[in-house]
């Protein structure tokens, strides 16, 4: 079976940030996820990793001001300098968290500038960016993102930046595949995941319910047939990913929340790790 991360930006969020680490490890996730590193020392961050046995398979390169809705600078004209420091700021923290890849997230196309000028920058912005990440021997990311959650975002379908790889050729530059949004904006995933999988453009998975993103066993998608797919075309393709759970609790943010929906996780075969102490390292 597939691989399976936590996202800790979403999951285990009765605990503080960095507690959620040991959370993770006790209910059977060998890796982590989450958004952005940026507010922890890597050190720190690292000594967590260690302590409780997880890998780091993603985190994403500054997105900007998030906090005043920007949600990646790759397609904005004039902020060349802001994203090419940001983003060696994002290698600088894989390098300490032994991370392999780096998710670029494209921004919100502004008002007036035609797509084609957006694409232009875009592209030049990830080609540097890859060219960057393969002397230090990451991957860096690309994500298709329903613009029901995030109007107006630059990059909505998995063939277009399946084009946008293709285009730009460097082999450290692969797709992100969010079943999710992908459900939402098209939908026929099963054989997009056979089409798209061989390739070897598709660097990571990521998962929630649909409609709500919670748990994937809350909703329209059938993730068991789905792990199967997957599971059959890696097998196939040679594939090693992972899938990051990027869903929000139906709980809530209460104590045990993430552990009690953890039952789709027991059927896909993953065990909680015993003797994996809960408490902060």
């Amino acid at each position: 079976m597939p691989r399976f991360a936590a996202n800790l930006s979403l999951l285990y969020n009765e605990h503080a940030f960095l507690d959620r680490f040991a959370a993770a490890a006790a209910d059977g996730f060998e890796g982590v996820e989450y958004l952005f590193p940026y507010a922890f020392p890597a050190e720190e961050i690292a000594a967590r990793l260690k302590a409780h046995g997880l890998q780091q398979v993603l985190f994403n390169a500054p997105p900007g001001d998030w906090e005043a809705g920007e949600r990646g600078l790759a397609c904005l004209p004039g902020r060349e300098a802001e994203f090419r420091a940001g983003f060696v700021q994002a290698l600088a923290y894989a390098q300490v968290l032994d991370c392999p890849r780096i998710h670029v997230m494209a921004g919100i196309a502004p008002a007036g500038v035609p797509r084609g000028a957006l694409l232009e920058v875009y592209q030049s912005h990830l080609a540097w960016a890859a060219a960057q990440a393969a002397a230090e021997g990451r991957d860096v990311l690309i994500e298709p993102i329903n613009p029901r959650d995030m109007p107006g975002y630059f990059l909505n379908h998995q063939d277009e930046a399946h084009r946008i790889v293709q285009a730009i050729g460097a082999p450290n530059l692969k797709v992100q595949f969010d079943l999710y949004h992908a459900q939402i904006v098209e939908g026929d995933l099963a054989m997009k995941i056979r089409q798209h999988l061989p390739t070897g453009r598709v660097g990571h998975f990521q998962l929630a319910g649909v409609p709500m993103r919670h748990e994937p066993d809350l909703g329209e998608l059938n993730y068991p047939y789905l792990f199967e797919v997957i599971d059959e075309v890696a097998t196939q393709c040679g594939w090693q990913g992972w899938i990051g759970c990027e869903y929000r609790p139906a709980r809530g943010a209460v104590a045990g929340a993430t552990s009690a929906g953890l039952g789709w996780l027991r059927a896909a075969g993953v065990p909680a790790r015993a003797g994996i102490s809960r408490a902060a390292a």
